[in-house]
């Protein structure tokens, strides 16, 4: 089998309401969703979500080699970047090649991803996850029961701008899921998006912490803190969760070093070897490991066959437009299918008839504004930090 091709398309994640986070919202709540296509000569097809930047460069790393070869091929894909380095979007152009040579291989075998890997269990932990921060109370509260009625028993809400805020807003989610759970304590955690430095964040727990049992605050200062991680995990009761934005062994090992991290977590865009690595990684450090994503399905294929799997995130409960999902959610988990491979299906013609867009907004949370995290008085008034004459505190 060789790898004959690539091809390219984008979709859009359509939440029918807004999304975003500390540093910003999608208003109309349409994200855009990248794809990779990789074709061979014996009609098997991979499926990659993630970008296509410097795609060409990339994919002659692995033109016309036999894709069942994976991990070797990561590491080529690795090397033809050398230079210029795989940062950033890059690594997520590497990261969507890799997933769709996972998705080959497994089909070849015709099975599962997850079983090709050696996972026993189809089932994959989730909590809940709704880049809330722009919703009302209401909103909130209706969106965290219908997780609630999947079984899910923890979730995951954005902030930082504002304790008190912070604390009436998980306080909801903590009854709408004790709720459903019949009074058992559910799983709180807070996503700050590197919105703060080191003091805020500790005090920003700590006061959460007198009336909340919160189980880990993801990404309390910038990602390559490994210092700040460190103070603020031991300034607190609650976990410290961070690595979705970083890129490549390297950038983990200081974090590790210092004891940055309580929960190690990698995004879904980076792909599936590099999971693997990073899970073998911090397994070496006693740690355990979260996936993190909109559409994080080849994760959590990797997720069954890791020991130190904790939880995965579930976003959306709808796939992108044109996309088809051999899974579903049940009993607080998701639950993968038996197709051959990864499982996904793609509709090039649906994905041809969307006309939103599908490119990235100007502003929102993947912008850092230029006066970002919360400032010298609390946010209270909207969701997007404001210029603030009394700025004292960002990052």
């Amino acid at each position: 089998m060789r790898i004959t091709g690539y091809r390219t398309l984008t979709t859009v994640q359509e939440w029918g309401r807004p999304v975003g986070d500390a540093n910003g919202v999608y208003a109309d709540g349409v994200m855009p969703v990248p794809i990779i296509l990789v074709d061979t000569d014996e009609g098997i097809t991979g499926v990659g979500l993630g970008p296509h930047v410097e795609a060409g460069a990339i994919f002659a790393a692995i033109d016309g080699e036999d894709p069942r070869a994976v991990p070797a091929l990561y590491d080529r894909m690795l090397r033809q970047t050398f230079k210029a380095g795989h940062n950033g979007v890059v690594f997520g152009t590497i990261g969507a090649f890799d997933t769709a040579l996972w998705d080959i291989k497994a089909q070849a075998a015709g099975e599962p991803l997850w079983r090709l890997l050696g996972g026993r269990d189809p089932r994959v932990h989730a909590y809940a996850s709704g880049l809330d921060i722009g919703l009302t109370d209401e909103e909130l509260v209706a969106l965290y029961q219908v997780y609630a009625q999947l079984g899910l028993r923890a979730a995951k809400l954005k902030g930082g701008l504002d304790v008190e805020r912070d604390r009436h807003r998980l306080t909801l989610v903590r009854e709408v899921l004790a709720g459903a759970a019949h009074g058992t304590r559910p799983g709180l955690m807070l996503d700050a998006n590197e919105s703060w430095t080191r003091k805020q964040a500790v005090r920003h727990v700590s006061e959460l912490e007198r009336t909340l049992d919160l189980t880990w605050i993801e990404e309390p200062v910038r990602r390559w803190d490994a210092d700040g991680l460190a103070a603020v995990s031991r300034g607190v009761r609650t976990s410290v969760a961070s690595g979705e934005n970083l890129t490549g062994l390297e950038q983990f090992r200081p974090l590790l070093a210092a004891g940055g991290l309580d929960i190690v977590q990698t995004a879904a865009v980076w792909g599936v070897t590099h999971f693997l690595r990073v899970s073998a990684l911090a397994h070496a450090h006693d740690l355990p490991v979260s996936p993190i994503g909109t559409t994080p399905i080849a994760l959590l294929h990797a997720a069954t066959s890791v020991p130190n799997h904790l939880v995965s995130e579930l976003q959306d409960l709808r796939p992108p437009v044109g996309v088809a999902l051999d899974l579903h959610v049940a009993d607080g988990a998701y639950v993968l299918g038996g197709s051959p491979g990864l499982g996904i299906r793609v509709h090039q013609e649906a994905i041809t008839a969307v006309h939103r867009r599908a490119a990235p907004a100007p502003d929102g949370p993947h912008v850092r504004p230029e006066r970002a995290g919360r400032q010298l008085l609390a946010v209270t008034n909207g969701v997007v930090p404001q210029p603030d004459p009394l700025d004292v505190g960002t990052p």
